[in-house]
Order: C-alpha cells, then structure tokens, then sequence
C-alpha cells in the first residue's frame, strides 16, 4: 500500500493497529478462524453534499466494498448496515454512527466476524483527558460536525471496541486523514519503510486494562449470584476504583 501510494505521489504513511501482535509478513484474513459465526458489516461514506471539504469518492467507496463483501466473502445483505448521506440511506450523523457501531456490537457472539469501512473526512481535536501523548485525539468527521460534533477516538473505543464481545473477529477499515490510531488499539505498525514488526504502543497501560476485564468478570459474577451489592459497595468504598482504572487505561 505505501509503495502504492508513493508511485501516486501520495504522501500518506498506512498505519495498522489491533488488540494483539500480528505477523506483518505473514497473510491474514478477516474471516473469523472459530467457527461457522454470522458476518456482518457497517459501511460508512460521507461526501458531505453541499458543506465546505466536499468529497466526491466516499459513496462509491461504499458501493465497492459492498460488492466485494458480498461477492467474495459471502456476507447477507440484509446484515450490511449502510450509512451514506445520499439521502436513500441512514443520514451518517454523530449520534447515527456510534448507534450503529453499538448496535453492532450488541448483537455479536463468538465466533462471527465484523467489517467496519469508513471512508469521509478524518481530523484532530484537541486531547481532554490526558490520554495522547501528542495532545491530540484522532477523529471521525460525520455529517452533522458542525452542530454535533466530531468523533473521538474515545468515543469509538466505548462504542465499538469495548463492547465486542469475546471471539468475535472485527476488522476496521478507516479510509481518512488522522486514522491510524483511532480505535485507541495497543499493537501499531507504521509502514514507514522503517518499521518491520508490529510494537507495543508505549502509552497502552496493558496492566490497566486487565484491571478493567478482571473487575468486569467480578461485576458479571455479581450479577450472575445476585451480589452486585457487594461489589458496587468495594466501588464506593474505594476497594476497587473504576473510574481510575478506565482513566488510566491509555496514560
């Protein structure tokens, strides 16, 4: 891809993140390797018709990446979400992307697999928690920015990749400007010509995060026993501090 892009005088380096460490120089598949689970896929292209940065590609993005799911890896139309502002199909505002990113979420189970495609205008937003070492949160840019808002890359991480399920494989292809981190994944490769393996981002704090599934395990227990009293009084009392471990997941 960058050598690609580089013959095309492009001067955009690709970036791939993932929740674990992944062979570059080996082929790999979005299909999920577990089993015979259900496919499915949110598609997202936004020509911001009318709006200043207008795009002229999105849709058509959209369209081919349809066929090719459809054609080729045998994904059921009927389980392709489409959001596209061409006024046939779910409007891609702020709030109608991450419902879509949540719901898709929502209704997976181990062993299916998810492709998300988003191809619009990617930004930077100044960073409000601390959690970026450059003082910057990437950003999805929707339709309705200017009004609502853009997409953080925290919001992201709570909509999508916090809620997946366990076993389920979910493959996001970002098709934007500032995308390269921004589902917040601790694995990255920067095909730079430079970098030869996939690395452990510096700022993922990965004992953080296994405080957080260790005290999500503790709370379903609860839940299953019906002691979710208990748990939620070591909350309070500040034998198990929430808030900071899901702050401090990223610093």
């Amino acid at each position: 891809m960058r050598q690609n892009l580089k013959s095309q005088r492009y001067e955009q380096i690709p970036q791939l993140t993932s929740s674990r460490k992944i062979d570059v120089h080996q082929a790999v598949s979005f299909i999920n390797p577990q089993g015979n689970g259900t496919k499915r896929a949110v598609l997202i292209g936004i020509n911001y018709v009318g709006q200043q940065g207008q795009l002229s590609g999105c849709h058509n993005d959209v369209g081919n990446m349809k066929s090719y799911l459809m054609n080729v890896h045998g994904f059921p139309e009927s389980n392709i979400t489409i959001l596209m502002d061409d006024g046939n199909h779910t409007n891609p505002t702020r709030a109608n992307i991450l419902k879509a990113y949540e719901n898709l979420a929502q209704s997976s189970r181990a062993g299916d697999t998810c492709f998300c495609h988003y191809s619009g205008h990617g930004g930077k937003l100044r960073d409000e928690n601390g959690d970026e070492d450059d003082g910057y949160d990437e950003t999805l840019v929707p339709v309705d920015y200017v009004t609502a808002g853009q997409i953080r890359d925290d919001d992201l991480f709570q909509a999508l990749v916090s809620r997946m399920p366990q076993g389920v494989l979910v493959t996001c292809l970002m098709d934007c400007c500032h995308s390269g981190t921004v589902l917040d994944l601790p694995y990255k490769y920067v095909a730079d010509g430079e970098q030869t393996e996939m690395s452990l981002d510096g700022k993922f704090n990965l004992e953080k995060l296994q405080q957080l599934f260790t005290l999500a395990k503790q709370m379903h227990g609860a839940f299953q026993s019906g002691g979710i009293q208990g748990v939620l009084s070591e909350i309070c009392s500040g034998k198990t501090d929430l808030l900071n471990v899901c702050g401090g997941l990223f610093k």
